[in-house]
Formats: structure tokens, sequence, C-alpha cells
């Protein structure tokens, strides 16, 4: 199970990278969105090591948050509003 945490670890930093030097716009909203998926991922990783059921619902916030805000995102991207 480290093994795989470790591996998420890895790719968070490169989205990271992605996100600080991406060309686009959408290059960057795609790998913030990316890094939510594995921030989501490790949570649960961690919930399921650890024993620790408030983990699992944290997981389950966080990706429904990431979620919205990638809807939102995309909308304002657009260019059109959020009522729309």
């Amino acid at each position: 199970m480290e093994i795989l945490i470790v591996l998420l670890s890895l790719g968070a930093f490169f989205c990271l990278y992605r996100a600080l030097q991406g060309p686009s716009i959408s290059d960057r909203v795609i790998s913030v969105d990316i890094m939510s998926i594995i921030f989501t991922c490790i949570t649960a990783l961690m919930a399921l090591r650890y024993n620790i059921a408030f983990l699992m619902d944290l997981a389950i916030t966080l990706a429904i948050l990431s979620f919205i805000g990638t809807l939102a995102l995309g909308k304002y991207l657009e260019g059109r509003s959020l009522d729309d």
C-alpha cells in the first residue's frame, strides 16, 4: 500500500509541474483536476490502511468539491455564466 501512495505522490508532482508550466489554461485545469483525483485516492488509501472512517468521508467530500469546481471552471472557460 505504501508503494501505491508513493507512486500517486509522484504522479501528483508531475501534475503540479504541468499546472505551473502548462502552455494553455485548459492544460492547467486538467492537471489540477487530476491532482484532486490523486489526492482523493491517497486519502482513501490512508483510510483503508489506518482504518479511519473519517478519512473516507473526507475523500468523498473532496471528490464532490473537485467535480463541482471542474464544472465551474469549464463553464467559465466557455464564457458562460454559472446559472446557464
